[in-house]
């Protein structure tokens, strides 16, 4: 794989055989229906992912403990999984509640025993099924009964991101379709906060963005916006008047793989997501969510339209660089003062806990 030319540079950054700790996309919430039950592969990791009766959805290892059938072929029982092959039954956390074939003594010895399949800490959030891969994967946390509830995780696990300026407020979302590049999610999410590209890829002026960074915490970084729209020329002067000071584009990442972006005039701020994770052959696979702070009244009808240009938004960031994602093998083997802002990233990325791939 590309990748294998930087495995000795970097310890997380654009390897194909680790990804460092967080919240990874597993399938949209919309493919996985009530009472259903799908096989989902994630970093080498072969899941079986279900939705109980009660709407909350729940990830355990795919090969049953038994002799190993796969439990996406069996059947959702209420809010436990039952396999194919010779019907034993799982709950949530991966124990086994029933093996049909002993009478009650041997049943009740049999689990006493303490028979269990590894389960994954799940939830789901703005249109996704999310799975926590990090030291705290598995474990007995059940996951959330209702579809768009933020996930209340234990202390060790951060919520799944969202737009850090939606904080507490109520939004509505939309989803976009599945996207795929042939290129590592690092190297994709770097793009957006390469200077040097906006200048001569997008034709924007020089001075417009000069990307801050600020290391929120050990698995978050923000990259904010200095530069200023020129007012040179007419163009400049009219885009000035939606400005106050500064051109909005801030964009925070967690995990090196999921990112935020806050564009727009200072009176509309829009607000992306792209949720990408790493595919077996190295490459990004991932989805483009839009957001749009829920407003009162009559407002709320223009929700819609928000959502609208935002993906509008979303399609500008992506159009541009598609044809580089098709080709490119990164390497920043020389690094000049235009790169600070994707060094920063590297380096913070590089710093965070590390989830090996199957």
């Amino acid at each position: 794989m590309h990748a294998q030319a930087v495995k000795t540079r970097y310890r997380i950054f654009n390897r194909p055989d680790v990804v460092a700790t967080g919240w990874y996309w597993l399938l949209p919430s919309r493919d996985l229906k009530r009472g259903a039950v799908a096989g989902v592969k994630i970093l080498g990791y072969d899941l079986a992912v279900f939705r109980g009766a009660d709407g909350a959805v729940a990830a355990l290892d795919a090969y049953c403990p038994h002799m190993g059938a796969h439990l996406s072929e069996g059947k959702v029982e209420g809010n436990q999984l039952r396999c194919f092959f010779h019907n034993w039954c799982f709950d949530r956390q991966g124990a086994c509640t029933d093996i049909p074939c002993l009478n009650g003594n041997m049943q009740q010895e049999i689990m006493q025993q303490g028979i269990r399949t590894r389960s994954w800490t799940v939830a789901e959030q703005s249109g996704l099924i999310w799975i926590w891969l990090g030291a705290d994967a598995t474990g007995s946390r059940s996951p959330q009964s209702h579809p768009e509830s933020h996930p209340q995780c234990p202390d060790a696990i951060p919520p799944i991101p969202s737009p850090p300026e939606l904080a507490g407020c109520e939004y509505d979302y939309s989803l976009g379709n599945r996207f795929a590049k042939n290129c590592h999610p690092n190297v994709v999410m770097v793009n957006a906060i390469d200077e040097q590209h906006f200048r001569t890829v997008h034709n924007l002026p020089g001075e417009v963005l000069t990307m801050a960074p600020d290391a929120i915490s050990p698995d978050h970084i923000e990259f904010r916006n200095q530069g200023r729209v020129p007012s040179r020329t007419l163009i400049g002067k009219l885009i000035g008047y939606f400005y106050k000071d500064r051109l909005t584009y801030t964009l925070d990442y967690w995990n090196g793989s999921t990112g935020t972006i806050v564009f727009g005039p200072d009176f509309l701020h829009l607000y992306l997501m792209f949720a990408l994770r790493l595919n077996a052959e190295g490459n990004t696979e991932g989805y483009c969510i839009a957001f749009a702070k829920k407003n009162n009244g009559l407002f709320s009808l223009f929700n819609w339209l928000i959502l609208w240009l935002t993906q509008v938004g979303a399609f500008y960031f992506a159009s541009g660089d598609t044809r580089v994602f098709q080709t490119i093998r990164f390497q920043l083997t020389t690094p000049i003062a235009a790169d600070r802002a994707v060094l920063a990233f590297i380096q913070h990325l590089d710093k965070q806990q590390i989830f090996p791939c199957a």
